[in-house]
């Protein structure tokens, strides 16, 4: 199956932060062929395992996305709602969104608030609700709503909603179908309310114990502001992490990361994000601490409902977990 039509299936599925079920199941139907066990945890990480002899190393990759959580219901019958993860009011306005119950509405400013001047708290959502009544009979204080925009190929790249971080689950698929003969003990983990504060790979790293770590995730992607130091570009190949505001990654596992591409001809490239966060933040500290590396997939317009990344280098984030995989790039008596 193709990264378009993965990535169709997978942004069919209801999964903002703290309500991921439909991706973790639709995860799991993909991987289950190709997997060892597949195992939901409490909090509701997807840990897929395919065994070998060696040192553990556990890939994460983030399946919820950013999303909308309804705080109050007008007698209008709009709604207010506050954000669950970074939401950014320009990139929302006028933009359609979806309930995990089929209900649809609109994103609208209050007509007193001038443009300029807007925030989050200035938006509410539109279900065409003719009343507080009517529009309670929808939805609930509670509920939980995400961008409704279509996945798209434009050229070499795919456009869509939510492609930070489904774009990255899609390269753990794809690398779990291809991998044949792995002689790492292996996992991959589908993890929740990374975008409320890596709260899911936590528990999930204690209980996986990994001697190695690397998170697959989106990184910011901008050719056109030179300022941003250290920041990939579309095209560039998989961005291999150095740091970000929550993980100075461990240079044994850059290191191998590099060896890995470079002698196995995957493009690649250098990830120093200056601010925002990975699951690498939970996992590096995860019991008496694991060697924690990251691999990303360069991504335009992050957190909003047209983010973009280069098939190109999903394909290189793809090929080079499967190097990893397949190599005994890694020991445990390495310290």
């Amino acid at each position: 199956m193709d990264y378009l039509s993965l990535l169709q299936i997978l942004n069919t599925c209801h999964g903002p932060s703290g309500d991921e079920r439909e991706v973790a199941e639709a995860i799991r139907h993909l991987a289950e062929p190709y997997a060892d066990e597949c195992v939901l945890d409490t909090m509701g990480n997807l840990i897929v395992q395919k065994k070998g002899s060696g040192p553990k190393v556990m890939f994460a990759a983030h399946m919820d996305s950013i999303g909308l959580i309804v705080t109050h219901i007008d007698e209008k019958g709009y709604l207010s709602f506050g954000k669950l993860g970074d939401i950014h009011p320009e990139s929302l306005l006028h933009t359609p969104v979806r309930f995990r119950n089929g209900v649809r509405g609109v994103v609208a400013l209050r007509q007193s608030v001038p443009w300029k001047d807007m925030t989050v708290n200035d938006l509410y959502l539109d279900i065409g609700a003719k009343n507080g009544e009517s529009a309670k009979s929808m939805v609930q204080i509670g509920d939980t709503a995400v961008t409704d925009l279509p996945a798209f190929a434009a050229g070499s790249r795919l456009v869509s909603p939510c492609l930070d971080n489904r774009a990255s689950c899609i390269a753990l698929l794809k690398a779990l179908e291809r991998i044949e003969q792995n002689v790492n003990d292996l996992y991959f983990v589908f993890t929740v309310q990374k975008e409320l504060g890596l709260r899911g790979c936590k528990p999930a790293a204690y209980a996986v114990d990994p001697d190695y770590g690397i998170t697959v995730d989106a990184t910011p992607a901008d050719e056109l502001d030179k300022k941003q130091i250290g920041c990939p570009s579309l095209g560039g190949g998989a961005a291999i992490k150095i740091m970000d505001n929550s993980v100075i990654c461990h240079p044994e596992v850059v290191n191998s990361l590099e060896n890995a591409a470079i002698t196995s001809n995957i493009p690649y490239q250098k990830d120093v994000m200056m601010r925002d966060g990975t699951d690498g933040g939970s996992i590096h500290v995860a019991r008496s601490g694991v060697k924690t590396g990251g691999i990303s997939v360069p991504c335009r317009y992050l957190h909003s409902p047209v983010e973009m990344v280069e098939i190109s280098d999903l394909q290189a984030v793809e090929d080079l977990v499967v190097k990893i995989s397949e190599s005994k790039l890694f020991s445990k008596d390495v310290m």
